[in-house]
């Protein structure tokens, strides 16, 4: 019976087998396809995301990342909602859909609002009345206006507007048909380098980007530098308060974990090529908290980021080179202070033995009860000092186990020279 058994389990053994090992065989050479909406082509988001997929491709062929244009941060939400992209690129103020989950932060953007020298604006109240040009309806611009424009008490019938792309928008301000254009990007862009370089354009500035995060705490109070987008005479002519917000980087949560982890490990670990095709991931960054919209991260970037990155220390080697000569300054500073305060608790703790050997002395000497008595004392109030000094960190722990030896060892001597003196007295009171 056992016999007759044995060959079809040995069969279904060799099937199970098999099975496994084709799987395992499918798996690793199964080609993943995923969609990233970005920006439109002029902005920052989309040749970010094609630098991004010609690095992921570069360094795991089994990834392939196609990247598509879009209007934005809202656009790009709606569309990883309903799975018409995997990825998306979207500014942390932009409104959270649930299949939504962090990667990284990649870099960080400002608001600019641009005016024209004719317009008389000098502060963001100065907009009522006035006609802004907007970037398109569904990007993150778009939508920080609005946030910006509710906590200054601005209403959409205080002004005109017009929704637009990069390209027309700097077209109507150029031409003067609009008095001013808000566009959220990185400081130093060179969109906005090239529009104040060729127009009277002047940024102004938006000073209450802490009283702001109250009610929005994924947006920061921020500046603009001195001298971002000319020299001399510098633009702005000085540090221009305004806000700051985080481009970050999504996936769907239902994405494929160690998908999600390779890419985020190409995103730290080739960091350096990424920042060769797009200087903007020098600011690639892990998520701190949420990520800014009140997100949890990817399960695969969060494993990533739990275990130990193995090119961590070749990445920022220059950083570490310096913090680490900083920390052996800094230690070798304390090793010798150690060695000072060791010292110090040393000589103490010695005076203390002096103290002791002397009164060993005088114990021996001793001629009567009445000095035994008044040496035991002063072995006493020795012993509580040295306690009070343990205490208080003037010796230490083997210090003190080095003064108790001599200490009791000074007490046996005492003890014994009593003894001595009262055997003495009783034969010559006999």
């Amino acid at each position: 019976m056992q016999s007759k058994l044995l060959l079809p389990v040995a069969l279904l053994s060799f099937v199970l087998i098999g099975a496994f090992g084709w799987k395992l065989h499918q798996d690793k050479e199964r080609v993943y396809q995923l969609t990233l909406a970005t920006g439109t082509k002029t902005g920052n988001y989309y040749p970010f995301g094609q630098a991004l997929a010609d690095v992921v491709v570069k360094h795991n062929p089994r990834i392939r990342i196609q990247v598509i244009e879009t209007q934005g941060a809202e656009e790009n939400m709606r569309k990883l909602e309903s799975n018409e992209a995997q990825l998306a690129i979207v500014q942390n103020d932009t409104a959270a859909v649930p299949s939504a989950r962090v990667i990284a932060s990649l870099f960080k953007e400002v608001f600019h609002l641009i005016v024209s020298e004719q317009s008389g604006i000098k502060s963001i109240s100065d907009l009522k009345g006035k006609h802004i040009a907007l970037m398109a309806r569904g990007s993150g611009s778009y939508s920080s206006f609005w946030l910006m424009s509710e906590h200054y008490g601005l209403k959409e019938t205080d002004f005109m507007f017009t929704p637009n792309s990069w390209t027309e928008a700097s077209k109507l301000f150029s031409n003067g048909e609009v008095d001013a254009i808000f566009r959220v990007l990185p400081p130093g862009s060179d969109l906005v380098r090239n529009l104040l370089q060729n127009t009277q354009g002047k940024l102004v500035q938006i000073d209450q980007g802490s009283a702001m995060k109250i009610k929005l705490p994924y947006l920061e109070a921020d500046m603009i530098p001195k001298g971002t987008y000319k020299a001399d005479p510098a633009v702005p002519d000085a540090d221009l308060a305004t806000v700051g917000v985080q481009a970050t980087l999504l996936a769907r949560k239902d994405v494929d974990p160690e998908i999600v982890r390779e890419i985020t490990r190409i995103l730290f670990e080739y960091r350096r090529n990424l920042v060769a095709a797009n200087s903007l991931a020098a600011m690639i960054s892990q998520p701190g908290g949420n990520g800014g919209l009140a997100l949890p991260l990817h399960e695969g970037a969060q494993a990533y980021y739990d275990r130990e990155k193995p090119d961590f220390w070749v990445a920022n080697s220059d950083f570490l080179g310096l913090s680490l000569s900083i920390v052996t300054l800094f230690v070798s500073w304390l090793w010798q202070l150690r060695s000072r305060f060791l010292e110090k608790q040393k000589n103490q703790a010695d005076q203390f033995n002096l103290a002791i050997l002397s009164l060993i002395q005088k114990i021996r000497q001793a001629k009567t009860l009445d000095e035994i008595d008044l040496l035991q004392e002063e072995l006493f109030e020795i012993f509580k000092q040295v306690i009070v000094d343990l205490d208080e960190d003037r010796i230490d722990s083997d210090s003190f186990q080095s003064f108790t030896f001599t200490w009791e060892t000074a007490i046996k001597i005492a003890r014994d020279r009593e003894k001595i003196l009262r055997e003495l007295r009783l034969a010559a009171d006999s």
